[in-house]
């Protein structure tokens, strides 16, 4: 069977036992809607084991020790809870369902979901089951984009309350006030062996298509073409910044010669004696000096349609 095939495969008939994770928050803000589709699996014969998990450990404890007769990891929450269990599902084996609970739930969005529970669980019981890519930085997994920079500056701004004030437009407005503190930074990337030194003022490297929200790491950026695609934004003013961030928005800063791009298997970050914290899907996870790379057709996900008809 082809790779394309493989990934259009239906195997919902293999589904009997699924491990549905929830943290409480997420547990909390979902209500009756998730009560109402684990209703909707458990007619079409799934046995829906429930845990609402105090910490990624519990979690990742409550699949392996279950592993060999689970069949589905169902993980609800946001970009960071998912992101917490990629090793885990990686490690397992097993077949990852997602419900987005989350603010910007970019994960979802890479996979073609609108962000709707009735349309995930759905997914879960017709769904399409396709390999993705993980990354990995250093000895983190992640799903979405791993940042330096400004985007770490953008993630320290969106506190919980700027979150449950502003809602969708959060990310905006931690993108607003973290243009107040961009600072410049010398960085060497190496991409597949080439060597690239310049300076920089934010540094994404994705994996997945979306993030921040919505944001496109590149118009032409897929979560399983086993590739990562970097950009970084040279030194430049705010007015500089906020003309570039149309083009930012879609994935289609490399029409701007204030922006660097290159896609790689293989990326490492060197900034000198400086060193820089790094965040992946939204959390602090290491620093630099930091390889990156991906991993190939690393685990299996439900999805609404093939990954390469996501916009």
């Amino acid at each position: 069977m082809s790779k394309q095939g493989k990934r259009n495969r239906m195997n919902r008939t293999d589904i009997r036992q699924a491990l549905l994770i929830t943290n409480p928050k997420a547990r909390q803000c979902a209500g009756a809607q998730l009560d109402e589709g684990i209703a909707k699996l458990e007619r079409a014969g799934m046995a829906v084991e429930r845990l609402v998990s105090k910490n990624p450990e519990e979690s990742r404890r409550a699949v392996l020790d279950r592993k060999e007769r689970l069949d589905l990891v169902i993980v609800g929450g946001g970009d960071g809870t998912i992101s917490s269990m990629a090793g885990t599902m990686h490690e397992s084996g097993l077949v990852l369902a997602i419900l987005p609970l989350g603010t910007a739930n970019d994960l979802a969005r890479s996979l073609g979901l609108t962000g709707e529970l009735d349309e995930a669980f759905d997914v879960i019981v017709s769904g399409v089951r396709q390999s993705i890519d993980l990354g990995m930085v250093n000895d983190h997994y992640f799903f979405n984009v791993a940042h330096l920079g400004l985007g770490v500056q953008v993630t320290e701004e969106l506190s919980d309350e700027v979150k449950k004030h502003w809602g969708v437009f959060s990310y905006l407005k931690a993108f607003f006030s973290a243009l107040l503190r961009i600072k410049q930074f010398k960085v060497t990337i190496t991409a597949d062996d080439v060597p690239h030194r310049q300076r920089s003022i934010q540094i994404a490297v994705g994996n997945g298509r979306y993030y921040g929200g919505g944001n496109v790491i590149d118009e032409n950026k897929r979560i399983d073409d086993g590739k990562l695609s970097l950009y970084s934004l040279r030194p430049q003013g705010v007015w500089e910044l906020l003309t570039l961030a149309p083009l930012l928005r879609d994935g289609r800063q490399r029409y701007n010669a204030r922006v660097f791009n290159l896609q790689a298997e293989s990326i490492t970050l060197t900034t000198g004696r400086k060193v820089m914290a790094i965040h992946a899907d939204g959390e602090p996870v290491t620093s630099t000096p930091a390889h990156f790379k991906v991993l190939p057709d690393a685990l299996e996900i439900l999805a609404p349609k093939p990954i390469s008809l996501v916009e």
